[in-house]
């Protein structure tokens, strides 16, 4: 069952994302909008950034919000999915420097 914290746009549920904080009923992630309004687009852009469906204003603001007061557990995610994503290219790249048997 999701949890809902005092962001009422904002659940946690451990099946959904890995439990990281979303906007409720999609699987677009605090991180997702904090690393695009990071990288310059304003909240009004960001409702219609994610291809999954147009979020509201109130979505948007409650993100920011969630991360503003959770900063540093999102800052952790963040360096997780980019030890993630190194681990998962530096195991690419062994893989393709691997003799091939004959």
């Amino acid at each position: 069952m999701a949890t809902s914290s005092s962001y009422p746009h904002i659940t946690q549920d451990p099946r959904v994302c890995s439990g990281r904080p979303c906007i409720a009923g999609t699987r677009i992630r605090v991180m997702d909008i904090v690393a695009a309004h990071q990288e310059g687009h304003s909240p009004e852009e960001l409702k219609e950034y994610f291809s999954s469906r147009p979020l509201t204003l109130a979505e948007v603001h409650a993100a920011l919000a969630y991360y503003y007061d959770h900063r540093d557990e999102i800052e952790v995610a963040f360096a997780e999915d980019e030890r993630l994503s190194d681990d998962v290219e530096r195991q690419r790249l062994e893989s393709l420097n691997k003799p091939r048997p004959r």
